[in-house]
């Protein structure tokens, strides 16, 4: 079996298909000899070779030409949006990550997401640690600032306000930042990351800009809801005003 195909015959001459695995292989009658030591076809050397001469064998006439057509009428750095599958160009294309704080869904873009992970301990820093600064929270090692994005953008309900139950049973965290910078924010859900294209941002909504800063660049629609998609720069810059 293994003399009918020989290197040359696989690299300079392409061979004539020999499917001799629908034959006398696994499936087959497996009468094959060599099936004692190779186990199953796959991992057979005429197999492999088979598989060579496909890849290496001439394409048709006028392949190249027509493939080059098709690419050129294709536009360039093209991808789908996940929102509504319409292609999308990648330097007009935002990816953000979507959360829930309350009845609230937000968004904060994904370059600045440094991990989700569970509730942690927060330890209250004495005379420093309010409603805004919740107190520091170590993540892997690192100590890291703990903030509430509730209370700066004004989401909190008297009914939220009044819960007993201990944050750590009830929120994720999410670590955002960038290099040295980097905040966590305790949040009631995460969705994961999604992509949309600029034109889908709207107006921010009431509830954001009668805080005391607008801290949104707009509103997405997703899965049929309204999405607050958060200027982070802003929300950063306030938060090391306010707290460091």
């Amino acid at each position: 079996m293994f003399e009918s195909l020989t290197s040359e015959s696989a690299t300079i001459h392409p061979p004539i298909l020999n499917d001799c695995w629908n034959q006398i292989g696994v499936m087959g009658d497996r009468s094959c000899r060599e099936l004692k030591t190779v186990i199953h076809c796959h991992d057979c050397p005429v197999y492999a070779a088979v598989g060579d001469s496909l890849l290496e064998r001439e394409p048709p006439a006028n392949y190249i030409s027509e493939w080059i057509d098709i690419l050129a009428e294709t536009a360039p750095e093209a991808e789908a949006s996940e929102s509504n599958g319409a292609l999308v160009l990648a330097e007009e294309a935002i990816s953000i990550m979507i959360f829930r704080l309350g009845n609230q869904k937000l968004a904060l873009p994904v370059r600045i997401l440094q991990e989700v992970t569970h509730p942690c301990l927060i330890q209250p820093l004495p005379h420093r640690s309010n409603q805004l600064f919740l107190g520091l929270v170590n993540i892997r090692g690192e100590t890291l600032l703990c903030a509430s994005l509730s209370h700066l953008l004004n989401l909190e309900s008297p009914q939220e306000k009044a819960t007993t139950t201990p944050i750590e049973n009830t929120k994720r965290m999410m670590v955002a930042g960038q290099s040295e910078e980097k905040w966590v924010f305790p949040v009631d859900e995460v969705y994961g990351t999604y992509r949309f294209h600029l034109s889908e941002l709207r107006d921010a909504p009431v509830v954001i800009t009668k805080a005391t800063e607008a801290y949104t660049q707009g509103v997405i629609h997703w899965e049929g809801n309204k999405v607050n998609y958060l200027d982070s720069e802003l929300l950063f810059y306030t938060l090391n005003h306010k707290i460091l």
